[in-house]
């Protein structure tokens, strides 16, 4: 039986750091270097409430915007996406469930021509998707939206996949967006709202939901309702702010929050077109 052939070993960790360097040399620059990224480029999210929460959408970076049902997540997604495709910039749109309504998105002014559409029927193909779509580039905004997929599904994704999409928008002028009932990325997002309906716009029913739950009434969801957006955690720090410049106020500190209106923008030809709900 013939010996197996030995691998020559560095002599140093120098050396084979300077190995590993050169082997991803072109796909991972600076494999060995701590990232605590704390400086952006912000833009709008088109809400200046929400600009001036966060300072604006970091590109280069993860935001998380997390919330349970109809608490406007969609109508902030729709507002960040109008504002991007409105200047010219291509967008894609991750969506897990298949649930997103292109004639809602036209009526909150989003650029359909300039929107990527991947439906998608599951979370891996989800995940799958978001990862390609980043590693290929040229995208202004990538949402991945996940509010439809069951929140015990999401909590096994683990840990290094968020990781994986944190290092793979770094140094790239991409803003990379995730939606989901509860969050999930952690410490991997550089930004994570928080967004709740006022309970103004809320009616108890205790005899039907139980104890303490509360549902939106009818006439709010068509009339419009005030969004809670509250700042959850944020390492994000405006260049713009930082180098005295002229772009989104200063955030304010972690834990605060503000409110917005949205509307529904339901139609009876969008309702039957697409099985989709306003969230």
């Amino acid at each position: 039986m013939p010996r197996a052939r030995a691998i020559p070993v560095p002599q140093n960790l120098s050396a084979l750091r300077s190995k590993l360097e050169a082997a991803l040399a072109g796909r991972i620059p600076a494999p060995f270097v701590v990232r605590d990224r704390q400086l952006f480029e912000t833009v709008s999210a088109g809400i200046a409430e929400i600009d001036f929460l966060t300072s604006g959408l970091p590109r280069g970076g993860l935001t998380e915007i997390c919330g349970p049902v109809c608490a406007g997540r969609t109508s902030l997604l729709l507002s960040a996406l109008a504002s991007r495709t409105t200047t010219g910039e291509a967008c894609a749109l991750v969506d897990g469930c298949d649930a997103f309504d292109p004639h809602s998105a036209r009526e909150a002014g989003v650029e359909l021509k300039k929107l990527l559409w991947v439906r998608c029927r599951n979370l891996d193909h989800a995940l799958r998707a978001t990862d390609l779509l980043l590693q290929g580039g040229g995208f202004g905004m990538i949402a991945l939206d996940l509010s439809d997929i069951f929140w015990k599904t999401i909590r096994h994704v683990p840990l290094n996949v968020w990781f994986r999409l944190r290092r793979a928008v770094e140094n790239t002028p991409t803003i990379l967006i995730l939606l989901n009932r509860e969050s999930q990325a952690k410490t991997c997002a550089s930004l994570v709202l928080r967004l709740e309906a006022e309970p103004t716009c809320r009616i108890a029913v205790p005899e039907i939901c139980g104890p303490g739950f509360f549902r939106h009434s009818v006439s709010c969801l068509f009339d419009g309702f005030e969004v809670r957006a509250e700042r959850i955690r944020s390492r994000v720090q405006s260049v713009a702010n930082a180098y005295g410049g002229h772009g989104a106020a200063p955030a304010i500190a972690d834990g605060r929050a503000s409110t917005f209106k949205t509307k529904a923008l339901w139609s009876y030809f969008s309702r039957v077109g697409n099985d989709s709900s306003a969230r």
